[in-house]
Order: structure tokens, then C-alpha cells, then sequence
């Protein structure tokens, strides 16, 4: 099957697409701020250059986009019909990838949290927000 877009059209979408300050980034950096919670953001010292760090818990989250980190059961993780052996391969390794990130951190005693773009829309992101306090207040 063939691309439905033209190599301009499809190159130009994929710019679009933002690898960091994305929405649930800043929603979930904006409830910590508003909670007291400081931290730093694309640390390159840590593997992985985390979403947020929380250097005073020793916690690392990552916000993962559904598609791109391959969320199971998730609706917005769909495989593209179009070059998909390639699309598996490239969401596969990003799999692995983080499979060995979270592993190095939490052998060097981070805690890793991971949220989903999907848990921070409509009615789930407050309980997941707050959820995500009380979990930061307990490792105090």
C-alpha cells in the first residue's frame, strides 16, 4: 500500500511532530510546579535525557506518546498501513531502548515513573496527576 500523502505533504507533517515541551509535558510539569515539586527537564547527564527529573526524590518521569513508545491496548496506538514493516522495527527499538534507559537508572537507585498521553486527557488526568503527588509524597 501506498503512502496517501506526497513525499512534501508527509515530510512537513513529520516536522510538526515535537520531541520535547509537548502538551502533556507541560500539563504534568505545571500540576508539579503548582504542588511545590521542583525539578530540571532533558537532563543529558542522565541516560535517556528525561522528560523530568526530581533530583531531591531521585525520581525520573517520562511522558511517552502512545504511538511512539507502542502503548498495548492503547486507540492511539494503531501500526501504519502504509511501510509498516519499517514503523514496527523503529517502535520496536524505541521499546528496547527504553527497556535499557529505565533499567540503568534504577541501577544507579532512580525511581522511574512513566506516563502516558493518553492517562493525561479528559476525565483520567486528574486522578492520574494526583496520583502522581501522592506517590512523589511518599517517597520523601
Amino acid at each position: 500500500m501506498t503512502d496517501v500523502h506526497n513525499k512534501q505533504t508527509r515530510s512537513f507533517n513529520m516536522s510538526q511532530i515535537k520531541g520535547k515541551d509537548t502538551q502533556p509535558e507541560i500539563l504534568v510539569r505545571k500540576f508539579l510546579f503548582a504542588n511545590g515539586f521542583r525539578y530540571r527537564t532533558y537532563d543529558k547527564k542522565l541516560p535517556g535525557k528525561p522528560d523530568i527529573v526530581l533530583p531531591k526524590y531521585r525520581t525520573i518521569i517520562f511522558i511517552h506518546g502512545c504511538f511512539w513508545h507502542a502503548h498495548d491496548e492503547c486507540k492511539n496506538y494503531v501500526i501504519p498501513k502504509t511501510n509498516t514493516e519499517w514503523w514496527v522495527n523503529k517502535i520496536n527499538r524505541t521499546k528496547d531502548n527504553d527497556s535499557k534507559v529505565y533499567k540503568s537508572l534504577k541501577e544507579n537507585d532512580w525511581q522511574v515513573i512513566a506516563l502516558w498521553e493518553c492517562e493525561l486527557n479528559g476525565v483520567k488526568k486528574i486522578d492520574v496527576l494526583n496520583n502522581l503527588c501522592r506517590t512523589l509524597n511518599n517517597i520523601k
